[in-house]
């Protein structure tokens, strides 16, 4: 059984960021939106007939929610190009095609509509103070981003960097993830790169998680870079994603949980090759076979010595924000929940069974 877990959105420095688009490709086979309110088992619906779908052998993507990573908000099936996506908000992916290629199943229509209406003003009331917590939750991201920035820039500003040998370990790593697939002259397939970009982790209820395991299991090549935060990752993973698209070759692009302008990690499915950077609060234990590269040898770290107790002071107020923005997050997952009360009662899933056996009979056959 192979399931790949990502992260399609995420709680970010900038808000809720949302990376939905990738979840599918553009010339998809079919794509199930599923619309209902919280509770009435788009979740569950989806993660039973991916782990159907897994068991017969086949590789699915679970796409997990950032705000609650125990539950998913969409699955993909690559070997048939099928979807299935939750199309309520904050992720609302619109049907471009319905009818031809896009379902609508409306778990909506198995609730009691007039008890619902019971509880009118409780879920009003609960659905505002979810997102006051969002809003307090992305003002900590926002101003721990702000902080690991202080505590980045003193590399720059000492010219503590070895720009020279940094752009030399940038060819280096290059050259060992793309070999000889095509050349900066060439180009690897005739079509232009199809580039995905995703989350490899989380800022969830649960703190900061990952799913790298998942995401890397089958590479038969990986390289890790480590380095302190502002010690060149970044740029590193920045000239790579520019070459191999430049090649043509094409790759799933992860981006940093709290600042998703920042490339941490890269997947060359075609050439079985994994890129990850390795640092706090994601850090990589290298196997015996990884190639592992570190950015401190590019790094005068005496440079720096005189500003110790500030950047220190910067990491501590980084590490307190993230941890004020979790905490608001798990609070508007515990009302989220209260949420949910409102609508298990008031629901038919006898007919919500009866559907997602009819959807996952329809998957199913198309695998055969």
């Amino acid at each position: 059984m192979s399931i790949k877990k990502v992260f399609p959105g995420g709680n970010t420095s900038k808000g809720f960021y949302s990376f939905y688009q990738y979840l599918a490709p553009i010339d998809a086979t079919k794509i199930y939106v599923i619309k209902g309110g919280p509770g009435v088992g788009k979740s569950s619906m989806m993660k039973a007939i991916g782990q159907a779908v897994a068991e017969k052998g086949f590789l699915v993507e679970f796409h997990c929610c950032s705000s609650d990573n125990n539950s998913i908000d969409g699955i993909y099936i690559p070997s048939i190009k099928v979807a299935m996506v939750d199309g309520t908000a904050p992720h609302i992916v619109d049907p471009k095609n319905p009818g031809a290629v896009d379902t609508i199943v409306h778990l909506g229509d198995y609730w009691d509509e007039e008890k619902m209406r019971k509880n009118r003003a409780e879920i009003i009331a609960t659905n505002k103070s979810i997102g006051q917590h969002f809003k307090r939750a992305y003002h900590y991201l926002a101003a721990a981003q702000i902080y690991r920035d202080a505590e980045e820039c003193y590399y720059v500003d000492e010219d503590a960097l070895d720009v020279v040998g940094l752009n030399a370990l940038a060819k280096s790593i290059i050259n060992e993830a793309l070999g000889e697939a095509a050349d900066s002259a060439g180009t690897f397939a005739s079509s232009p790169a199809n580039v995905r970009h995703l989350f490899a982790s989380a800022i969830s209820p649960n703190g900061l998680v990952n799913s790298l395991d998942t995401i890397f299991a089958n590479v038969e090549k990986k390289l890790l870079i480590n380095g302190d935060p502002g010690t060149g990752k970044g740029s590193i993973m920045k000239k790579l994603v520019a070459e191999a698209a430049g090649r043509n070759i094409s790759m799933e692009v992860y981006h940093c949980a709290l600042n998703p302008e920042v490339i941490e990690h890269v997947l060359i499915p075609e050439l079985k090759v994994g890129i990850i950077t390795s640092t706090n609060p994601h850090f990589t234990r290298s196997a015996s076979e990884d190639l592992v590269f570190d950015t401190a040898e590019y790094v005068d770290a005496s440079r720096v010595i005189p500003y110790h107790e500030d950047m220190a002071l910067a990491r501590d107020n980084y590490n307190a924000a993230i941890e004020h923005g979790v905490s608001f997050i798990s609070r508007a997952k515990v009302l989220h929940d209260k949420l949910e009360e409102y609508y298990v009662p008031n629901m038919d899933f006898k007919a919500v069974n009866k559907r997602k056996e009819e959807i996952m009979q329809e998957i199913l056959g198309m695998l055969s």
